[in-house]
């Protein structure tokens, strides 16, 4: 098994590798860097200050390399570029950045002087808070609905539940989202719960009961929201793997040498069932952790990674958009790794030791 985690951990380094490389080289593509941006909004406030100057006449000249870079000096575009790093070619400047990020330093956003590091940290308490929670109701949910679903297959409960499940998988989340919003949030109807944010102004003068009481409180309608569509898939995933197993040849020897049902159904089906499903936990939560979360802190106005990388993106802050990309990539890649490992824990009839890499 050591062999196996060491070989896995050091094909980690290409495919990371690759990642960040196609990433990287999609980018030099994408127009309006962030020099162009700050040149723009420089431009802009020059103009309009001219345009004030000269009775609501525009004036201004010249021409740039950068589009929105007329009338500002060369030598101002050429300190801009020295301060991002752009004075540099784009490979030099990509093994600059995996150098720093091997050491883990992924520097300082162009436009929040702050670190890469400390705005993570800042965001991770919302996206872990909806990541956590979602993952932790859909499997208390959809286990026991699963398992009763593939027991009573074909029953009238199996019916409804799943009419059910297919209109949650059918409403995108952020449509649903808006729905909580207008009935529970102070809309057209109820005013049950907060419009926005995960605590309230006064969290810090609250008791330890009363924060968590007022934490629960804000992400009942966030969570509810990001739950599901994990809630109808990981419902379906169950009853499948457990009708899979019911139907094999040892339950029905199992049946045929005069064990219960009960016996059989948690002696021999529930492990074999549920392997797939346990093993498949920190995959899961890392997809839900990443999936989904932008357009729920959007509606729900929460500041978390999902919104980070979005606002990074559309700012082309390099640093925080390619930092969190190796960060989440690498978490990624070990998450993989850690479902491999649970199978093993699960069933340890599985051996990854006798598998070619």
């Amino acid at each position: 098994m050591g062999a196996y985690i060491i070989r896995r951990i050091l094909l980690m380094i290409p495919t990371l590798l690759g990642i960040m490389i196609v990433n990287f080289a999609l980018v030099q593509f994408v127009p309006g860097g962030p020099i162009e941006q700050i040149l723009s909004q420089l431009d802009e406030q020059t103009s309009a200050t001219d345009r004030i100057a000269g009775g609501g006449q525009e004036v201004g000249g010249g021409s740039g390399e950068y589009q929105g870079a007329k009338g500002l000096p060369e030598d101002f575009i050429k300190e801009l570029e020295a301060q991002f790093g752009f004075d540099k070619p784009p490979v030099e400047r990509f093994f600059l950045m995996m150098g720093n990020y091997a050491r883990f330093d992924f520097g300082e956003s162009y436009f929040r002087s702050i670190s890469v590091i400390d705005l993570v940290l800042e965001k991770m308490p919302v996206s872990i808070t909806l990541g956590l929670w979602t993952t932790l109701l859909a499997y208390l949910i959809s286990i026991p609905m699963g398992i009763r679903k593939a027991v009573r297959d074909g029953s009238r409960f199996d019916t409804w539940t799943s009419g059910v499940i297919i209109m949650a998988y059918a409403i995108p989340g952020f449509l649903f989202a808006i729905l909580l919003l207008v009935v529970f949030a102070g809309g057209s109807y109820l005013q049950w719960f907060p419009l926005r944010g995960l605590t309230s102004d006064n969290f810090a003068e609250l008791s330890l009961l009363g924060k968590a009481k007022d934490y629960l409180w804000h992400i009942v309608l966030p969570v509810t929201a990001n739950t599901i569509a994990a809630f109808a898939t990981l419902t379906l995933l169950t009853k499948n793997s457990f009708l899979d197993e019911i139907r094999k040849q040892y339950v029905m020897t199992a049946r045929a040498k005069g064990l219960t049902e009960g016996r059989v159904f948690y002696g021999h089906v529930f492990r074999n069932a549920m392997l797939i499903i346990i093993a498949g936990f920190p995959a899961a939560f890392i997809s839900i952790f990443f999936a989904g979360s932008l357009i729920i802190e959007i509606v729900f106005s929460l500041d978390g990674l999902g919104r980070l990388s979005f606002e990074a993106a559309v700012n082309r802050d390099y640093p925080v958009l390619f930092g969190t990309l190796y960060v989440f990539g690498m978490m990624g890649l070990l998450v993989n790794l850690l479902s491999d490992l649970t199978y093993i824990w699960v069933d340890p009839r599985i051996d990854f030791e006798s598998r070619e890499t």
